[in-house]
């Protein structure tokens, strides 16, 4: 079975996020992290692999230290990584971004496609189902338990208040949510495997791609931090007094009753 994983390099989720004088994040000594939702989608593809065989290989769209990402990844177990990087690609959307992955990934063999639900950074949850439409194939997102049948899956995906069981042809993709496994750690050997492994760096032209045909449909105007919070209250006296204060501040000052 050929797998194929998306991943993004993201911030620490613990990292303390700064906007510059420009309105832009502040990215200076900021740790960058696998993001989280990917590791799911990495572990499933590795379970797939060491129950069927076959090969994982992943992609990942980025500047050049998105490398480190990958290298983690193949730590973890992964067979090839690929990073498309180019200047042209500095402040892509999710339409970019999809149309670019789906040029790579056109070039691999591929029976399934994993993907993160969602991006910590942005949150926007669309590069997995927009991947699956320029590639013509199936998607299911937020999945919590796969099942592979020669070429059905079978998938237990999160929905509003509940869980949804689908079965679909591959091959196609599918978005991991939290809870489908508990992602491994690289081992020491396989820390050593990784330097070792092929990991492929591609342009826009090696994809056919021009910077000029991938504008994005969405712009960021501006970031702001959300307003601080301030500090609580303790109220002190006797236990009348402090009931009495309680709702008095519930009702004039938050408002909740």
């Amino acid at each position: 079975m050929n797998i194929v994983v998306c991943l993004k390099q993201t911030f620490d989720t613990e990292a303390k996020i700064v906007i510059d004088g420009s309105g832009n994040i502040d990215s200076t000594g900021v740790d960058q992290i696998i993001n989280p939702y990917d590791e799911f989608a990495i572990e499933e593809a590795l379970q797939l692999k060491e129950k069927f065989g076959g090969e994982v290989t992943v992609v990942s769209m980025g500047p050049e230290k998105a490398e480190a990402a990958i290298r983690t990844a193949l730590a973890m177990g992964c067979d090839k990584g690929v990073l498309i990087t180019d200047p042209g690609l500095e402040n892509p959307d999710e339409w970019v971004t999809a149309e670019v992955l789906s040029k790579a990934i056109a070039q691999i063999p591929y029976d399934i496609i994993l993907v993160g639900r969602i991006a910590v950074d942005f949150g926007a949850s669309q590069v997995g189902v927009r991947l699956a439409d320029l590639l013509d194939i199936p998607s299911v997102s937020s999945i919590l338990k796969l099942e592979i049948d020669g070429d059905k899956a079978t998938v237990t995906r999160e929905i509003d208040g509940g869980t949804e069981l689908i079965e679909l042809s591959l091959p196609a993709v599918l978005t991991a949510q939290k809870g489908l496994n508990t992602p491994r750690y690289p081992s020491m050997m396989g820390i050593m495997k990784a330097k070792k492994k092929e990991v492929k760096v591609l342009n826009l032209a090696d994809l056919g791609l021009n910077a000029s045909d991938l504008q994005p449909k969405m712009t960021v105007q501006k970031f702001s931090l959300p307003t601080p919070r301030t500090a609580g209250k303790k109220i002190e006296g006797e236990p009348a007094e402090v009931a009495a204060e309680l709702a008095k501040l519930l009702r004039e000052e938050a408002k909740v009753i």
